[in-house]
């Protein structure tokens, strides 16, 4: 950023710029790079451009200089720079948030108006002594980054996005295929434990041949899905008849039981 800033004023203004290196002592020991203009003149010409006043160098006014942003090009630019100086991007692996912070309410919310020209629904938050602009969906990051001109940090922040939908579509898939799985064990668990009561208590030569067939099989293919079973008949039989056959057997037993409780035995 430090070489984009001495690169514009050399050629914009033909000025003479210095970069200076310093290193903090404090928490992060890393390197804070200034762009020093010595005394000379065009100096104002730049204030004036920026849309800084004389008195403290104050901004002239607390929102955006309206003449800044005239141009699409412009407006980008703006964009650019406001993110440049305090704006930032959540890794995408985790929640999708962009922000950029400004301790003045109304340049926060010219920001914001300057993002929703482009179709970005920004928003202002306050955060202690700082108002935060922000956008939370990802294709809106996406957008805000191509149209501030950081098509690499876009084309990453896609790959990260897409390898993120593609890992929880993964997810969703193993996870209801576990369900699945655990939901037809436990049926085929139970029906397993009908059919040998029944084979217990009244045998299953006792039973219609459709009931009977249907027992067979599941006993024979304990861990088939009732679609299993079906494709298994000839001809086949679709899931919901074998469900409803295995229904009936389950009311069978529940008739065979309630006798055998009533009465102490079972009627052949």
């Amino acid at each position: 950023m430090a070489r984009k800033i001495f690169k514009l004023l050399k050629n914009l203004f033909g000025l003479s710029t210095e970069i200076l290196v310093q290193r903090k002592v404090r928490l992060r020991k890393n390197n804070v790079y200034l762009v020093r203009i010595p005394s000379q003149a065009g100096i104002e010409q730049i204030l004036k451009a920026l849309g800084i006043g004389e008195g403290g160098f104050a901004f002239t006014e607390e929102g955006i200089v309206k003449d800044l942003i005239v141009k699409d090009c412009c407006r980008r630019a703006y964009l650019r720079g406001a993110f440049l100086g305090g704006g930032s991007v959540n890794n995408p692996e985790g929640t999708y948030h962009l922000e950029i912070i400004t301790d003045n309410l109304k340049h926060a919310r010219d920001l914001a108006g300057l993002m929703q020209t482009f179709n970005l629904p920004a928003k202002v938050s306050p955060r202690k002594n700082w108002y935060v602009v922000y956008l939370k969906g990802s294709e809106q990051i996406v957008e805000c980054l191509n149209h501030m001109g950081a098509h690499g940090a876009q084309l990453d922040f896609e790959n990260a996005r897409i390898y993120k939908d593609m890992r929880n579509q993964v997810n969703r898939l193993v996870n209801c295929e576990t369900a699945n799985l655990n939901k037809t064990v436990t049926a085929a668990v139970r029906q397993l434990e009908i059919i040998k009561y029944l084979v217990d208590t009244i045998g299953l030569d006792k039973l219609p041949k459709p009931l009977r067939e249907t027992a067979e099989l599941r006993l024979r293919h304990p861990d088939a899905s009732l679609k299993e079973l079906g494709e298994l008949w000839d001809p086949p039989v679709g899931k919901s008849g074998v469900n409803h056959r295995m229904r009936k057997l389950e009311r069978l037993a529940e008739k065979v039981r309630s006798r055998k409780e009533n009465h102490g035995f079972i009627e052949s």
